[in-house]
């Protein structure tokens, strides 16, 4: 046992996968020396999004999804600030563990990145409105010609003719914003990097290794700050000379369903954690964690759903909360009539129909 571990009850492991939401969020371990980061100045505390978190989890407590080799892998991610490569098979929860670790640290609001085919590094860090800020311009080139043909200008014409900021029209992506320098670190859910452009994973690397970036933009502007927009809600920060650099390094999952192989140069800089289908157990736990209550006819429903997903094919736990929560309404029955339609709601989804 480390000395860390005896002068600690939970020694450097602050996750547990139980969902609680904290009274007070826990400290996170200490990075190593090769992981701290000097971002700055520190930006306000983000917001939270409980609705959110609760349409992922449930409203209650929940029974763990992961075992201890699998929680055990959260917690080193945490500890050595490095982004989890969640695998598993489409509809097993890999998603849902961002929003898991952000209620069980109390690290507010998940910033969600979903990747597709076309999707950019450039995406992920930052938007600017081109087209946006040349209407601007315009109207504002206008405006200074109005005002110069007018003999007798309004004196509130005069901030008019100040020229749009360049700030107004950029704002920061999900990867950019969990970059700014926030005290504790943001959560950051990458999710099906598998469904991108080959080269997306190793235009990471750069982002991933040295946790900042330059806004080209902003780096090219005479101002050195620029008041810029973020993916939160109504957010805005202040970046200076362009470039945005964290304090702590986000919590960042990655999830794939397997569809392709990833660099080695890529997955050296992740942990990797396979999640697996959940048992039976946990399948019902789940259902009462959603529902708040154990419908009638739920085990045979949980039963059936085993079944399926272990004569293979591709099943996912919406599919059994659809048909779960389909028991509860007035007059439905599961069998006779109601059989097909549980059918249809269990189906196997690698059918395509």
């Amino acid at each position: 046992m480390s000395a860390q571990e005896q002068t600690s009850p939970n020694g450097w492991r602050v996750f547990h996968a139980t969902g609680h939401a904290p009274a007070v969020p826990p400290r996170l371990p200490e990075p190593p020396p090769w992981r701290r980061f000097r971002g700055g100045p520190a930006q306000p505390a983000p917001p939270d999004d409980p609705e959110a978190a609760e349409r992922r989890l449930g409203p209650r407590e929940i029974t763990p999804l992961l075992g201890q080799d699998e929680i055990d892998a959260v917690n080193a991610a945490l500890l050595l600030r490095r982004p989890l490569l969640v695998t598993g098979p489409p509809g097993v929860g890999k998603s849902t563990l961002a929003y898991l670790i952000s209620r069980e640290l109390g690290l507010g609001r998940v910033l969600e990145w979903n990747i597709v085919s076309r999707t950019s590094l450039r995406d992920g860090l930052y938007v600017h409105d081109n087209m946006g800020r040349a209407q601007a311009i315009a109207a504002w080139q206008a405006g200074l010609r109005a005002a110069a043909a007018d003999v007798n200008p309004d004196p509130e014409s005069r901030e008019r003719q100040l020229p749009p900021a360049l700030g107004d029209f950029i704002t920061l992506g999900p990867l950019g914003t969990a970059l700014l320098p926030y005290d504790r670190p943001r959560v950051l859910l990458v999710d099906e990097l598998d469904k991108s452009d080959i080269d997306l994973p190793n235009d990471l690397l750069h982002v991933l290794e040295n946790g900042s970036y330059d806004v080209p933009e902003l780096v090219r502007d005479a101002a050195d700050t620029a008041s810029v927009h973020t993916s939160d809600p109504g957010g805005r920060v202040d970046v200076d000379n362009g470039r945005v650099e964290c304090r702590e390094f986000p919590v960042v999952v990655i999830t794939s369903n397997g569809e392709r192989e990833f660099p080695a140069a890529f997955r050296r800089r992740c942990l990797p954690l396979e999640m697996r289908t959940p048992t039976r157990e946990q399948l019902v736990a789940m259902v009462e964690g959603h529902l708040g209550t154990r419908p009638a006819g739920t085990d045979d429903l949980v039963d059936l759903f085993v079944q399926q997903v272990q004569a293979g094919g591709t099943h996912s736990l919406d599919q059994l909360l659809n048909a779960v929560q389909m028991t509860t309404a007035g007059g439905f029955q599961a069998h006779g009539d109601g059989r097909k339609l549980v059918e249809m709601l269990l189906r196997d989804l690698a059918k395509g129909r």
